[in-house]
């Protein structure tokens, strides 16, 4: 596995304050993509010792969240072995924190990959210029679902996502306080 930046106090990537991992390699290629950069699998630097003890060093902060795997595509063939194994690792260390994944592949697509079971909330689908919307959190396009995988997985039917928030904006108005736990407005 290789990557291009750890991130540290992150508002953007997911609940709360975040470590972000963006590792190195993407085939969906999107038009529009804010990060094209992390596309190259080659590209970045090894994903060593030192990186993994940096995540560690943010996550053993207590103000912070979670970690967030982003990119390029942690679902790339050249990461889901070392997502996935830094995922477990993270997952016994650190039983409190959030798991975030963003991955341009679907949620019916990839519900049944083994890292699930260490992933709490997972943005999916192809960002699509065509349904860009800055005031949408946690997404940058409106045709992908932030959705709450270990409820997802724990229904009748896990085909059928459950969302952690559905369309909600960033904005709020004086008026209209966030309703929901992640404060979202539906």
């Amino acid at each position: 596995m290789r990557y291009h930046n750890i991130t540290t106090d992150d508002m953007l990537n997911g609940d709360g304050l975040r470590v972000v991992l963006w590792v190195a390699g993407c085939s969906h290629c999107c038009k529009g993509c804010h990060n094209p950069i992390t596309w190259d699998p080659d590209g970045g630097l090894p994903f060593d010792r030192a990186a993994k003890q940096e995540i560690f060093d943010q996550l053993d902060k207590s103000y912070i969240s979670g970690i967030t795997f982003s990119g390029g595509d942690p679902l790339h063939p050249a990461n889901s072995l070392g997502v996935r194994e830094l995922m477990a690792e993270i997952k016994e260390k650190y039983p409190s924190k959030t798991i975030w994944l963003y991955t341009g592949d679907s949620w019916e697509n990839i519900l049944h990959y083994p890292l699930m079971s260490y992933v709490d909330v997972v943005v999916d689908g192809e960002f699509h210029v065509e349904e860009k919307d800055a005031n949408l959190l946690w997404k940058g396009s409106a045709n992908q679902r932030v959705i709450d995988v270990q409820a997802s997985l724990g229904q009748e039917d896990p085909r059928v996502p459950v969302l952690h928030c559905g369309n909600y904006a960033q904005r709020y108005t004086e008026t209209k306080k966030p309703s929901g736990l992640c404060g979202c407005q539906d």
